[in-house]
């Protein structure tokens, strides 16, 4: 994964390690994450327990940043999440998809800074390939 100082990087590494205390210095109480699948949330709290269920729901849960663009307050990211699903997140659900089923997808991050922390977040994924894919062995 890219670290440093990306706040996005470091926001994935957090949620994907479970150190979900960490989304209080990257993001504002006030957030707006736009999340495909009906998980999209209007605050801290409310990301932070989509989380807790994505990594509850998704076990192995990781995010592999392939490239960051900055622009002043906005960082855009490209990463390939994988995980295996062992139980319903959001639209995604373990009928459609088969529980015990890995997973590789592709996914556009776009996020917009204030004061340094994110202030909203757009969440692009190929959740239609995920949930049309046949079972991987």
């Amino acid at each position: 994964m890219i670290s440093g100082s990306s706040v996005t990087a470091r926001w994935l590494a957090a949620g994907d390690s479970g150190n979900l205390d960490e989304f209080d210095r990257l993001m504002h109480a006030d957030v707006v994450v736009h999340a495909p699948a009906g998980l999209s949330t209007t605050s801290r709290d409310e990301e932070k327990q989509v989380w807790r269920d994505a990594l509850a729901s998704l076990h192995g849960l990781r995010h592999e940043i392939q490239e960051i663009l900055a622009d002043g307050d906005t960082e855009m990211a490209r990463v390939i999440v994988t995980g295996t699903i062992v139980g319903d997140l959001g639209s995604v659900t373990t009928e459609a998809t088969g529980a015990g089923r890995a997973f590789t997808l592709d996914q556009a991050i776009i996020c917009h800074l204030r004061d340094g922390l994110i202030a909203e977040a757009w969440e692009i994924a190929d959740i239609a390939a995920l949930l049309t894919a046949p079972p991987r062995d």
